[in-house]
């Protein structure tokens, strides 16, 4: 059994298939690391993936149920890295993923450069917040807010991991849509696919799915939009498939 700590709670992942670590004032997963696991290009039978800013663990667990390939997951909240070390041995996945507490500014010259297929990050999305506001939850303003590693860190780091041909994919906000756009192309990351995430039909994109390739050529494409909630407030089938089906 694997020791629960605080008000650790263990959730289900996939249709009940998984468990996860999760804790209300520590860290809790969100539907756009869901939908970036889902989003993401994975090779199937071999390959290596790192996840940067991993949180709990939740993406590399997700993305274990699509590819056999092996899976890095880089987090530097030892909390946050301890939850996630936890949910992988409960999930008997340690042959598969491995869990690196550290930042994601180091990786390069640790695991090497330009050696991995495909770099994943569900990034902080806000700027650096005051002292004050960031003592009231530390663990939480980390992880939403660019303290630790901005998003040219991501975007500059997930370049130097790459292969070339290899894919970054990411979630973001809309908002930094152009921001994400420039830096890639800065860091040689062509925007191939971008897919805009919909709270409701006729409400504003709130979220962004986007994967470019290392060296790749000119070539975007506008994937449909995924809505989230129907008129009723239920999650859409395509949600729903995404949150409780297969990952495939």
């Amino acid at each position: 059994m694997i020791e629960l700590y605080d008000d650790e709670r263990l959730d289900y992942l996939l249709n009940e298939d998984m468990r996860i670590i999760q804790s209300p004032s520590v860290f809790a997963f969100s539907l756009d690391a869901v939908l970036l696991a889902k989003f993401a290009y994975m090779p199937i039978q071999k390959g290596h993936i790192v996840d940067l800013c991993t949180g709990n663990g939740v993406i590399p667990l997700l993305l274990s149920k699509r590819t056999k390939g092996k899976i890095i997951g880089v987090e530097i909240q030892d909390r946050l890295y301890d939850m996630a070390r936890r949910s992988v041995q409960y999930n008997e996945l340690e042959e598969q993923i491995e869990l690196i507490h550290g930042d994601i500014n180091d990786m390069p010259q640790q695991l090497g450069y330009s050696k991995y297929d495909v770099v994943t990050c569900n990034p902080p999305y806000f700027p650096t917040i005051s002292e004050e506001e960031m003592n009231k939850n530390r663990h939480l303003a980390i992880a939403r807010h660019e303290i630790y590693c901005t998003l040219e860190d991501v975007v500059k780091v997930s370049s130097q991991l790459l292969k070339q041909g290899g894919k970054a994919a990411f979630v973001h906000r809309p908002s930094r849509l152009l921001d994400i756009v420039t830096l890639m192309r800065q860091y040689r990351l062509e925007p191939k696919r971008l897919r805009f995430v919909y709270p409701k039909i006729g409400k504003e994109a709130n979220t962004i799915l986007i994967e470019g390739i290392k060296d790749g050529n000119p070539d975007l494409k506008i994937l449909p939009p995924l809505i989230v909630y129907s008129d009723d407030n239920e999650y859409t089938d395509e949600v729903k498939q995404i949150l409780y089906g297969t990952l495939q």
